[in-house]
């Protein structure tokens, strides 16, 4: 089971990503909880992440090409305040 979206950086994360996909569907779930005490986890319970989203960005895009839009979207938030993140990306109708 999963959190739901909490907290500021959440918040960014969604603005980020709508501004830059346009998504049809967005989800931002905070996994921060599972890794609690372990590497990467900086006490800030916002450091672990999945995102869920589908837009029309990703029409004929490879799996690698529609990561890449996402991260290029959250480029300086995975530099320092992202640890890691589970990109869940598809194309309306997939």
């Amino acid at each position: 089971m999963t959190d739901p979206a909490s907290g500021r950086l959440a918040d960014i994360i969604a603005s980020r990503l709508t501004a830059a996909l346009a998504p049809t569907q967005l989800e931002v779930i905070n996994d921060s909880h599972h890794h609690a005490g372990h590497l990467g986890d900086d006490g800030t319970g916002e450091s672990h992440w999945t995102v869920v989203v589908e837009s029309g960005a990703f029409v004929g895009q490879s799996r690698v090409q529609r990561q890449r839009l996402v991260n290029n979207a959250l480029a300086d938030l995975l530099a320092g305040r992202i640890h890691a993140l589970a990109i869940k990306a598809r194309a309306p109708g997939e």
